[in-house]
């Protein structure tokens, strides 16, 4: 098969579409012929060298991928040669082929065609397991998504608003929180203008942000306490403004808050199983009923990825950027 290969850490260029042996299934893992993959920051993070895969994983980028079932390893059940899937991966989504176990694998939802699919494993996962299954988002809160016009964030702002809960969110430009607007969000902010600390204040009477998901890590992290509400939970998913900050204990005290930070790749199979099942529960209804849909930016050639590496460098984007065989 062919897969996109990273012979030396780089830029886009370092993207190469080269002739690489067959996965092959083990104990509990299916083989998925791709169809499509997404382009996710973690995969630019691995191309410059600086996100190696979990062992055991495939040395490819790409984090999720849509497809079908080209064979069933061993002890697999539930699933046969032919099914339509999409799956989280720890990697190995930039390829012609792709070895996924099985409690990672979803049925392509109603009303999503096999590659627009490609868009939902990642963005779901990472939304519904920090926002709901750790932060406990609740109807009548306020959820504060930094980057709202990216995957994550317009997948946050849809969850959000179809369990009842008030959003906002940052963004860098008027077009990018039109979009949001358009999705739900209720407080729109422009980062390069305003003071997110401010205008969250200012929307809430004071009384500060429920949830807050961030993409930012230290950069934000001591204005992300000072927009939290009293109980309020930040959950940090992301590094894009630094891996080292310090935090005001005394601030955090408080308001009584809670900081976490996970990250999806990592987890054990197990962890990864049960939050997809929570997702095919409570997130893939919301989908077939037409009330949540992936967002889209554009497909590229998984041959030319390095064309897509550059549009999100660019952060030009809105929502995901596919890879397509």
């Amino acid at each position: 098969m062919y897969a996109i290969t990273i012979p030396e850490p780089g830029g886009p260029e370092a993207l190469v579409w080269a002739e690489v042996s067959d996965p092959v299934p083990g104990e509990g893992e299916v083989l998925v012929d791709v169809v499509a993959s997404a382009v996710n920051r973690a995969d630019l993070l691995q191309r410059q060298g600086f996100y190696n895969p979990p062992p055991g994983a495939s040395p490819y980028p790409g984090l999720e991928c849509s497809g079908r079932i080209a064979a069933l390893g061993p002890g697999v059940s539930g699933w046969a040669v032919g099914d339509e899937v999409c799956a989280l991966l720890s990697g190995g989504g930039y390829a012609e082929k792709v070895v996924v176990p099985a409690g990672q694998l979803m049925p392509v939802p109603d009303g999503v065609d096999l590659v627009t699919a490609a868009a939902l494993p990642e963005v779901t996962s990472t939304v519904w397991s920090n926002v709901f299954m750790i932060a406990h988002l609740r109807p009548g809160e306020t959820l504060l998504a930094h980057g709202g016009s990216s995957g994550i964030g317009t997948m946050a702002i849809q969850l959000a608003k179809a369990v009842g809960a008030k959003i906002a969110v940052t963004a860098g430009s008027k077009e990018k929180l039109d979009f949001c607007g358009e999705l739900g969000a209720d407080i729109l902010i422009n980062y390069r203008e305003q003071d997110f600390v401010e205008e969250i204040e200012r929307a809430t009477d004071g009384a500060g942000a429920d949830v807050i998901l961030d993409n930012m890590g230290a950069k934000y992290l001591d204005r992300n306490v000072q927009a939290l509400a009293v109980n309020g939970r930040l959950a940090i998913i992301g590094m894009q403004g630094g891996a080292k900050g310090e935090l005001n204990i005394g601030a955090l005290l408080n308001k009584r808050g809670a900081v976490t930070a996970t990250s999806l790749r990592g987890r054990p199979p197990a962890e990864k199983a049960s939050i997809v099942a929570a997702v095919r529960e409570h997130v893939w209804p919301l989908i077939g009923g037409g009330h949540v849909r992936p967002i889209v930016d554009r497909t590229v050639p998984m041959s030319d990825a390095a064309a897509a590496h550059r549009v999100l460098e660019e952060s030009s984007h809105i929502g995901k950027v596919l890879l397509t065989r």
